[in-house]
């Protein structure tokens, strides 16, 4: 019996970079079909039927359907756990390794959402992130203890962190401070960033 198909629907500008960067180091064989906005593929009745959002990272694994960042990121690395890229679940490294996920998703998107647009601030004692300055510093003090969130071990946690920081850095919604530049920089450096990079360009090239 054949294992299931792994289809990424992915757009390179995109979260779903942070998506395809992951499989890319996982090293298992997955289809993509690319998602063009600008023609509103991500609206039709049958994308719609995946992912009523519309939103892109959304990713099939057989009749499994699986949307939202972190979920997509939990998922890969623990149905593929030769790559090591997550902590087992009797690891103790394993809880730290969910808060990382956790706090990106709970915290650090919609934070950097709301400065991105000027919004007003809320009360931090009601804020689901307290403010955008405590999550963007306690993002550093834990980056500051180094070279990867777990310390010496890369999980896919930082291939979603660096994603993400590589992206707001870029835009100016995240300051370049030396950690997360430095951060960047050694996440960047995993052979699954080129290799992604590599195939979007010859995405791009083959729907121009």
């Amino acid at each position: 019996m054949s294992a299931p198909a792994l289809t990424l629907y992915h757009n390179p500008q995109s979260r779903s970079s942070g998506a395809r960067i992951l499989l890319e180091a996982l090293g298992v064989p997955y289809d993509v079909k690319l998602i063009d906005f600008a023609s509103g593929q991500n609206r039709t009745p049958e994308f719609l039927a995946l992912n009523p959002l519309g939103k892109l990272p959304t990713l099939t694994h057989g009749d499994a359907v699986i949307t939202e960042q972190v979920a997509v990121t939990i998922y890969l690395a623990d149905r593929f756990p030769a790559a090591g890229l997550a902590p087992a679940f009797d690891d103790p490294q394993r809880g730290p390794y969910l808060r990382w996920l956790a706090f990106y998703g709970a915290c650090f998107e919609p934070a950097v959402v709301d400065h991105a647009f000027k919004r007003t601030e809320l009360d931090p004692s009601t804020s689901p992130y307290r403010d955008y300055d405590t999550v963007i510093a306690t993002l550093v003090a834990q980056l500051e203890r180094g070279p990867y969130l777990l310390g010496e071990r890369l999980t896919a946690a930082d291939i979603l962190w660096g994603t993400a920081l590589r992206w707001t850095t870029g835009f100016g919604i995240v300051p370049k401070l030396p950690a997360i530049t430095a951060y960047i920089e050694r996440v960047g450096a995993h052979p699954a960033f080129t290799r992604a990079a590599e195939r979007d360009a010859a995405l791009s090239a083959a729907s121009a």
